[in-house]
């Protein structure tokens, strides 16, 4: 494991000063604890070289598992008296089975057994199988590249590999064959798939999406990415595996006419005709670099190198554990009083994707399960025969687990290269403590607390309690399941979220709250404990990367029982929320929020919305209360005080340089934990940004216009650049990161009129050597002249603020492969000047976006008390099509 050892210590150089706080802190709270006795506190050493049958005493006698360790930790005395240090030397510690905690393993007279790093190491908790002896193996990709293969032990499940610490894709493509759906899977148009080997392997995965260029219209929901495995392919018979298939495609109808479904979330079936966006895990399908595949069958890995890898003396993880550590408790018997601080907690999987479960997904990685699944699991008073509590569907594991657990804390450790949650703080868990740790390369969600199965505990120690996560650093999470959230809460009480920073995430970076879809059938939300809940201080920025409807903040259900002990969203700095959501979102019975001094900019919606109130003895007259005060956004509304809600004391703002200074610097990690931010576990030798996602092209006269979601996931090598490349004829257009990021297309001129094109992208980085691998290839487009002006928006209007306005209009929707709406026109016509004042609007939202979804724009530097005519008018190939009129508005 050199590299291993190696690549370790540069993290835990890069944690720096975090991980020497956190070993302060730790010892300190055992000098306290210990008082005079504290001489009687022991320490287990531990390292790899170390032998199971020593003693552990000292560091010349080290044992060499956590098992073992953790056995020398029972047999010592469990009055304690002092602290029980269990001190990791460097190295990489595999774990053939989990450390598997219960109440046994516990501190007790108020003192701790702390698991920690040893001083100046970073050990690594590994679940991941190590592969050797790659060789070429004769065969090569359509392209030339050589497909290298190595023995793996057959019969392990695995879904993710990493070569020196960098994740390797799954091999995938788009599907080569035109699908026709039937109840039990597809039709298709050729036999070329029943010739493809192990096809119980292959998955096909359906992409939710937003706006009319997406590709991907496919999910259950366009903040989900569902995917089913085949279970047979014979001839053009394309057998789904069930009850994946049923639970994915026939969800129950209600039968009051309202046109849900009874989980009252998303649709009844996959969209977009049933077909796929893409396919994975099939040999055939090898034919990037940086692609693996693996037979568990055959007992073999095939890869297809990057450039410059060496295979041959490169550490190669097969990632085979599905928990690493788990700590499992009761309500009548916690584990409590156990810390880890300094460790790194990487390669570990997860089996239900890959079973004939499948992702048959609701929302934040919550799936439906079970041979009934998709009739009643969860669905409790609304349908015959529906389990209960209502909204109670499989929860995503995590590969480090907690609950029934008290006094639990995470310090300075890094969770990363792992292939389900990172970390899971279930039901009963309390006063648990994450803090100054890292969450990255997760296939799901970052953290996850709580959860959705028990809304009304009635034992004490069920209830989820008391727990803090502070200045934390969570980024690039969800790189697998990428409806995934950076920290998911479901049912919890008293819980502080303070100052971590949660960016580059593909959705909703926090997630907090569940059960509130009832109102939209005019019934209450689900009742539940959930109160005194404060989210404070983060700095969140680059979250809905790719999917839409969630936000940089969601909450949903009730969060209390008044404003005074509700959800409390205060002093957070949210920026460039990307696709269609909020930066605050109040989604479906959102009840007793209050949010307030927050400053948002540059997103798409900075709060919405207020939902009809239906608990009883209301009757939707009313709203679930609110208060939205005295943040600092862009948005703009305003003041009002009707129906339970309360907006009022808001400021336009025309960027962070307009919101007090005090606000904007206290967000995100303090000080004194700031050198986490530094540590970046995916940047290693080889590693390669992945490939920008959802391409889809529009034609211009002898042109296109091409446009996709950015690369969230760059493995520590930030993209620069993007190029374009279109098929026939090789035209490549290479444009620069923040260039892209403003205007969201890229202009690809000199192709001929009439001729079918395709197009794929890339993400360039500073070395033209760390260029991801293309993009899937958009639908063809035919370039042709363009005559056809943009209609004019609809509902344009005008929010005033001191020296600002907010200008809305709702965008008109196009169709698909004609010219898009590239830009805004919103102009401003001085009533006592005459000065006339334009501002083109451009980016994801005015590119992407779709009748019905509201966008806006800041003006700012207008003159007090001049009265402005507005107006807004949609731009496309063809020019500047016809303005709607905003009104006049007088500056404040």
């Amino acid at each position: 494991m050199i590299s291993t050892l190696r690549r370790s210590r540069r993290v835990a150089l890069a944690l720096g000063a975090a991980a020497a706080l956190a070993a302060g802190t730790t010892a300190a709270a055992a000098s306290t604890s210990a008082g005079s006795d504290n001489h009687r506190g022991a320490t287990v050493f531990v390292s790899p070289w170390g032998d199971d049958h020593d003693s552990g005493a000292n560091p010349g006698h080290s044992v060499r598992t956590l098992q073992r360790a953790q056995q020398v930790v029972r047999s010592l005395d469990s009055a304690m008296s002092g602290d029980i240090r269990v001190e990791l030397a460097d190295g990489t510690y595999s774990m053939s089975q989990p450390l598997a905690l219960d109440s046994r393993d516990s501190g007790t007279n108020g003192h701790t057994v702390i698991w920690t790093a040893a001083p100046g190491a970073h050990p690594v908790i590994s679940g991941g199988t190590r592969v050797s002896g790659f060789r070429p193996s004769g065969q090569t990709t359509s392209s030339g590249a050589q497909i290298w293969s190595a023995p793996a032990p057959a019969g392990l499940s695995s879904r993710e590999m990493f070569i020196d610490g960098h994740r390797a894709s799954r091999a995938s493509g788009a599907v080569p064959v035109t699908l026709t759906a039937t109840p039990t899977g597809y039709t298709a148009s050729s036999d070329l798939m029943a010739g493809w080997g192990n096809p119980t392997g292959i998955e096909f995965v359906y992409t939710g999406g937003d706006g009319y260029w997406s590709l991907s219209t496919g999910g259950l929901g366009a903040w989900t990415e569902p995917r089913c495995p085949i279970a047979s392919i014979s001839g053009t018979t394309i057998t789904m595996a069930e009850p994946c298939w049923i639970n994915s495609t026939q969800r129950v109808m209600r039968t009051d006419g309202s046109g849900r479904t009874v989980n009252l979330v998303g649709p009844a079936s996959i969209g977009n005709h049933k077909l796929p966006t893409s396919v994975e895990n099939a040999r055939e399908l090898l034919q990037q670099p940086g692609q693996f595949y693996y037979d568990a069958k055959a007992g073999r890995v095939d890869y297809v190198p990057l450039p410059g890898e060496k295979l041959t003396r490169a550490d190669v993880e097969l990632a085979t554990a599905q928990t690493l550590v788990s700590g499992t408790g009761t309500a009548d018997a916690p584990v409590h009083d156990i810390a880890f601080s300094g460790l790194q907690f990487s390669y570990g999987t997860w089996d239900q994707p890959s079973s004939n479960e499948g992702f048959s997904e609701i929302q934040a990685g919550y799936t439906i399960t079970g041979a009934n699944g998709n009739a009643t699991q969860g669905l409790c008073q609304f349908v015959a025969g529906g389990t209960c509590p209502f909204g109670d569907w499989t929860k995503e594991p995590g590969n480090v687990s907690f609950h029934h657990d008290q006094r639990i804390s995470f310090t300075g450790d890094v969770f990363t290269h792992l292939g389900a949650a990172g970390l899971d703080l279930g039901d009963g868990s309390q006063n648990d403590t994450v803090k100054g740790s890292v969450f990255t390369d997760i296939s799901g969600n970052g953290l996850e607390l709580g959860g959705v199965d028990d809304p009304l505990p009635a034992a004490a120690g069920d209830h989820t309690v008391g727990n803090q996560i502070t200045d934390n650093h969570i980024f690039s999470t969800s790189v697998e399941y990428r409806s995934g959230v950076g920290i998911d809460v479901g049912y919890a009480e008293n819980t502080l979220i303070s100052h971590n920073q949660i960016d580059h995430t593909p959705y909703t970076a926090i997630s907090i709250g569940w059960g509130g879809w009832p109102d939209k059938i005019k019934a209450p939300a689900i009742a539940n404990s959930s109160h005194g809940n404060v989210i404070s201080d983060n700095l969140i920025y680059d979250a809905m990367q790719y999917l839409a409807d969630g936000g940089a903040i969601y909450t949903q259900g009730i969060t209390g029982s008044s404003l005074a002990d509700g959800e409390q969203i205060t002093g957070n700095v949210i920026h460039d929320i990307l696709d269609h959501g909020h930066a605050i979102y109040c989604d479906n019975g959102s009840t007793f929020m209050t949010i307030t001094s927050n400053v948002e900019y540059n997103n798409q919606n900075d709060w919405g919305s207020p939902h009809g109130d239906y608990v009883p003895p209301a009757d939707g007259s009313t709203d679930d209360p609110l208060d939205v005060e005295h943040n600092y956004w862009q948005q703009g509304d305003q003041d009002s005080n009707q129906k339970n809600v309360v907006v009022a004391g808001n400021t336009i703002i025309g960027g962070p340089q307009d919101a007090p200074r005090a606000l904007v610097d206290a967000a995100g990690l303090e000080p004194r934990y700031r050198s986490v931010l530094s540590a970046d576990p995916g940047r290693s030798r080889g590693a390669v940004p992945s490939a920008p996602e959802q391409a889809a092209a529009s034609a211009g006269e002898g042109s296109a216009y091409v446009s996709f979601t950015p690369t969230f996931f760059d493995q520590g090598r930030p993209v620069t650049a993007y190029t374009v490349t279109a098929s026939p004829g090789g035209k490549q257009v290479t444009v620069d990161a923040p260039t892209y990021l403003k205007s969201f297309y890229v202009l690809v001129p000199g192709l001929t009129d009439g001729t079918a094109y395709t197009f794929t992208v890339t993400a360039d980085t500073a070395r033209a050597s760390e260029s991801s691998t293309p993009s899937l290839p958009t639908r063809a487009v035919t370039p042709g002249p363009t005559t056809a002006l943009p209609a004019a928006p609809a509902s344009a209007s005008a929010d005033v603020g001191v020296g600002d306005v907010s200008v809305h209009w709702n965008p008109q929707t196009v169709a698909h492969g004609t010219s898009p709406n590239l830009s805004y026109d919103v102009t401003l016509t001085d009533q006592k000047t005459g000065a006339v004042t334009t501002v083109t609007e451009t980016g994801k939202t005015e590119v992407w976006a779709t009748n019905g979804r509201d966008t806006f724009a800041v003006v700012s530097g207008l003159t007090h008390g001049d009265a402005y005519a507005i107006t807004v008018a949609a731009r496309n190939a063809a020019g500047v099509g016809p303005a709607a009129s905003a009104g006049v508005v007088t500056i404040g």
